[in-house]
């Protein structure tokens, strides 16, 4: 059996071998926690060997060494926990729980969908069908460091299974809390005072306090109706809001404002930008169909066909395709436009007596490149020639 999760700040003891198979340790008793929930497995050594892995199998705690132990079954050991790992995997657990009793406060139909110990981040999946967008990200951080300023006591008790169940206070994650329910009359409940229950089989501190600054750090849709949400605990925390500090002042000098102006002051600018690209898609507009204009005054006969054919500078093909299909049938029964954008490219329209993607492959096929599309519209890029040679060719 484990003691780790009731005595969590123990990380050295003795212990008889119970059993050896290969790498694979079995003790008379351990306090290494063994993965679960979500929780990795705790580090250290056992006889001065390092333990790489320790599992749950059968009841038992098996620890996987690394290398073959150098003892013997029935000598006593001495088991030693890294103590710096137990103390980040009994924050960040017990900081999921201060995080989720923040969603308690301010996310509808809450329910606990998983959670997960990284070694830079920690997760909890939110049930809810609250949005969960920026301003409410913040909230739950802010509840969440105010709960560890506030210092509330951590406890924990095993309860009666049917009691445990009955009770509408208590967040269960049967999917990824292994073993509270199974094999058992009991459950065993973490409580923060005033704050979360929960029923939880992993290792925490004894007060809020202990697990330090929290940052949220992102989150994401793993599924419908559920919001994963990562922090950050500890130094990685740390990192993360100085990081965003420093962004945030950097932003703040090139914008000429203070930090807190710096919202209104993006969104001015953006206004500003979005009226300057709205000119400049009208200065594009102007300028083609002026070019069009003097176009259409110099089209060229082929096959008993009017084709208008010509450069446009300042473009790509994308500004180009609405316009080209307007043209093809009206202006001339063929429209072929070319221009630069990194490379040369050739958009055509015509009325569909001309398959446009015969064009295409025409040219393709003289200057290289690539492209395709329907009878009546078709595009190709990547031409190895200037577009005045694409345009003499197709006026020949």
């Amino acid at each position: 059996m484990t003691r780790a999760p009731a005595e969590p700040y123990r990380t050295s003891f003795d212990a008889t071998v119970a059993a050896i198979d290969g790498r694979n340790v079995s003790l008379s008793e351990t306090y290494f926690y063994a993965e679960s929930g979500g929780q990795p497995a705790d580090r250290g050594t056992l006889g001065g060997i390092s333990v790489v892995d320790v599992q749950k199998r059968d009841g038992d705690v098996v620890h996987t060494l690394e290398t073959d132990p150098e003892f013997e079954e029935g000598e006593e050991i001495r088991g030693q926990v890294d103590e710096e790992f137990r103390t980040y995997c009994m924050r960040s657990h017990t900081a999921s729980h201060v995080l989720y009793g923040a969603g308690r406060l301010i996310l509808d139909d809450l329910g606990y969908g998983g959670f997960d110990i990284g070694e830079e981040k920690i997760r909890v999946d939110f049930q809810t069908s609250t949005d969960i967008d920026d301003d409410v990200l913040v909230e739950l951080e802010r509840l969440t460091n105010r709960a560890v300023w506030d210092s509330l006591p951590v406890s924990w008790e095993a309860v009666p299974k049917e009691e445990a169940l009955a009770r509408e206070d208590i967040a269960f994650n049967t999917k990824t809390e292994e073993g509270v329910l199974s094999g058992s009359e009991t459950v065993r409940v973490v409580d923060i005072e005033g704050w979360d229950v929960a029923a939880c089989g992993g290792t925490h501190v004894e007060n809020t306090r202990e697990i330090g600054p929290v940052t949220i750090v992102d989150r994401s849709n793993p599924g419908e109706g559920m919001t994963r949400v990562e922090f950050a605990v500890g130094p990685p925390a740390i990192r993360t809001r100085a990081d965003e500090k420093r962004s945030a002042l950097a932003a703040a000098r090139i914008a000429g404002t203070g930090v807190e102006d710096l919202p209104d002051e993006i969104d001015r600018l953006t206004g500003e930008i979005d009226a300057l690209e709205t000119e400049l898609a009208d200065a594009k507009s102007r300028l083609v169909g002026a070019t069009i204009d003097e176009l259409a005054e110099e089209t060229v006969a082929r096959n008993g066909h009017e084709w208008l054919v010509g450069t446009i500078d300042g473009v790509g093909p994308n500004e180009l395709s609405d316009r080209v299909r307007e043209l093809a049938g009206e202006t001339a029964d063929v429209v072929a436009l070319t221009g630069k954008e990194g490379s040369t490219f050739l958009v055509v329209g015509t009325d569909g007596d001309v398959e446009a993607g015969d064009v295409v492959d025409e040219v393709t096929a003289e200057f290289g490149g690539g492209g395709g599309g329907s009878p009546t519209f078709a595009q190709g890029g990547g031409l190895s020639a200037d577009p005045d040679d694409v345009v003499a060719y197709l006026r020949d």
